[in-house]
């Protein structure tokens, strides 16, 4: 019994954490593919290892104050003012995980 009940938490974390994932992708879809997908205005594409090597080197803070801040032709919160910071760092996340 001790087990079923184990594998169903497990199982349980795993859909809260696919869906987190699936609402970061639908974010970044949202407010930040338009740039991070095409390099638009000199933003790095998401998924290019080279682009993003030294930016992750920087690491998931600066990322994530750049990002809430604006940095160069990007605007603060890459101009949805809407997304909590919370957001925005589940966000970067995403993209770094993806141009790891």
């Amino acid at each position: 019994m001790k087990k079923l009940v184990s594998v169903s938490i497990a199982t349980i974390a795993l859909f809260g954490m696919m869906a987190s994932a699936q609402a970061d992708v639908k974010l970044y879809r949202q407010a930040c593919a338009a740039c991070h997908m095409t390099g638009a205005a000199g933003a790095p594409k998401t998924g290019d290892k080279a682009a993003w090597q030294a930016r992750i080197a920087q690491g998931m803070d600066t990322l994530v104050t750049n990002a809430i801040k604006g940095k160069g032709a990007m605007p603060p919160k890459g101009g949805r003012a809407d997304l909590t910071d919370a957001q925005i760092k589940s966000i970067v996340a995403f993209m770094v995980g993806d141009s790891k």
